[in-house]
C-alpha cells in the first residue's frame, strides 16, 4: 500500500549465497541507535554482499550522507536526521506496523521508503545487493532451440556465445538442456574449474551477479554454466529464475542453449529470454515437428525467430520455411567444418561461415549492457 507518495513493502528473506565480488558500488549507510535493528540490518546487509557505514546520527564526516549509495534509517533516529540535505536513496526502518506516526517522521526526512521488519527483508536485501553490485541496464538474453533433434541448436548457441565473447562483450553461456551432454564438452572444457549446474539447486531469492560469474569455468573469455557428469537432471524452477536473474544484472549477453520439451524449470528461463531462435532443418517433417515446439514456447516467450538450416528439400527455402512456420526469419545457419578434438569451438574462427553470421546477428540485434 502507499500513503503520502511513499511506499511500504513486504517479503520474505529466504537467501543463502555467496556475496558479489565485482562491480561493487559501496555499501549503505546506516543511522541508528537501536541494537537489535541494527544486528538485523547489519545481517541483512551481509546476504547482500554489503559492507554498510554505521553512525548513531547525520555522519560528520563531509559528504558522507549525500555520497551513501543508500541511506537506511531507524526509526529511533529519524529526529537526528530532520536537518540533514534531502536527498533520493533514504529508507525510513521500523518495527511497528500499527505506528502511523511512521509517515509523517517519513516525510519529515525525505525518506523515499518506509520499510518494516521483518515483513520487508527480501525487498531490502534486494535493494541493498543493487547499491552493492551497481544497477545498470540488463543483458539481453537469446534463447537458442531446436525445431526437432540434432537440428544443431547448440552448435549454433555456443557460436554466439563465442562470437559475442570475441567482440568484447562480458558473456554467459547457460546450458539449460541437462540431457544435452554439456555445453564445456562441446566448448573442450569439461575438466575447466568452476561450478556446474547441481551446485546452484538450493538458489533462493537473490544470488550475486559477481559471486556467479566468479564461480563459473572461463571458456574462450566467456563465462559457461553446464552440467556434470551426475545423475542430476532437474532444478528447481526458483533456482533456475534466481540464477538467470543474476546472470542478467550484470549486462553483456546472455545465451541460454534450451531442450525441446517445457517443463516448470525451462518456462522459467523463457520467461527471462527478450530472443528466442529456433533451429529448423529445411525439410517438410523437421517443419512440421519444430511448429509444435513452436506452439508450445510461444505460449511463454513473446519473441520466437526462426534461422533455418540446408540442405533444402525440393521447393523450401529459408523464407518459405519462416512462412510455414508464421515466425520472423533471422537468416540461414551456414554449415561449418565438424569441431575436431582439440580444435577450435564453434564460431571459434573470426573468418568462418558460422561467426560471420553470428557477428551479423548481433550487429542487428545489438547489446547495450554491460561490458560492451
Amino acid at each position: 500500500m502507499q500513503r503520502r507518495g511513499l511506499e511500504i513493502v513486504a517479503g520474505a528473506i529466504t537467501d543463502n549465497r555467496p556475496p558479489a565480488a565485482e562491480g561493487r558500488q559501496g555499501g549503505p549507510l546506516i543511522v541508528t541507535e537501536d541494537a537489535v535493528l541494527l544486528d538485523d540490518l547489519l545481517r541483512l546487509c551481509a546476504a547482500a554482499g554489503a559492507r554498510p557505514e554505521v553512525h548513531h546520527g547525520v555522519p560528520e564526516r563531509r559528504g558522507s550522507w549525500e555520497a551513501a549509495p543508500l541511506v537506511l534509517v531507524g526509526d529511533d533516529a529519524a529526529r537526528r536526521v530532520r536537518g540533514a540535505a534531502r536527498r533520493r536513496g533514504v529508507v525510513l526502518v521500523g518495527r511497528d506496523q500499527d505506528d502511523s506516526g511512521v509517515w509523517r517522521r517519513a516525510v519529515e526526512i525525505g525518506a523515499d521508503h518506509v520499510l518494516m521488519l521483518p515483513d520487508g527483508e527480501q525487498w531490502l536485501v534486494d535493494r541493498i545487493a543493487d547499491v552493492a553490485e551497481g544497477v545498470g541496464r540488463p543483458a539481453l538474453t537469446v534463447g537458442v532451440l531446436g525445431g526437432r533433434g540434432g537440428a544443431g541448436a547448440s552448435t549454433l548457441a555456443c557460436a554466439l556465445a563465442v562470437t559475442s565473447a570475441r567482440e568484447g562483450r562480458r558473456t554467459l553461456l547457460v546450458d539449460a538442456d541437462p540431457l544435452g551432454g554439456g555445453l564445456d564438452v562441446l566448448l573442450g572444457g569439461e575438466a575447466a574449474e568452476g561450478l556446474r549446474w547441481p551446485a546452484f539447486a538450493a538458489s533462493r531469492g537473490r544470488v550475486g551477479g559477481g559471486a556467479l560469474e566468479e564461480s563459473l569455468p572461463e571458456l574462450h573469455a566467456l563465462r559457461v554454466l553446464s552440467w556434470d557428469r551426475g545423475d542430476s537432471v532437474a532444478i528447481p524452477p526458483q533456482a533456475v529464475r534466481a540464477v538467470l536473474a543474476a546472470a542478467r544484472r550484470r549486462g553483456g549477453a546472455v545465451v541460454v542453449d534450451l531442450p525441446r520439451r517445457i517443463d516448470e524449470g525451462v518456462a522459467e528461463a523463457l520467461a527471462q529470454l527478450d530472443l528466442g531462435l529456433l533451429v529448423v532443418p529445411a525439410d517438410l517433417r523437421s517443419i512440421a515437428a519444430a511448429g509444435r515446439v513452436a506452439s508450445s514456447v510461444g505460449m511463454v516467450l513473446r519473441d520466437l525467430r526462426v534461422a533455418v538450416r540446408g540442405p533444402y528439400a525440393p521447393g523450401l527455402d529459408d523464407r518459405e520455411v519462416a512462412r510455414l512456420l508464421g515466425l520472423p526469419l533471422v537468416g540461414e545457419v551456414p554449415e561449418e567444418p565438424p569441431l575436431l578434438d582439440g580444435g577450435a569451438p564453434p564460431g571459434g574462427s573470426a573468418r568462418g561461415p558460422l561467426a560471420r553470421f553470428c557477428a551479423a546477428f548481433w550487429q542487428r540485434v545489438p547489446v547495450e549492457g554491460g561490458g560492451v
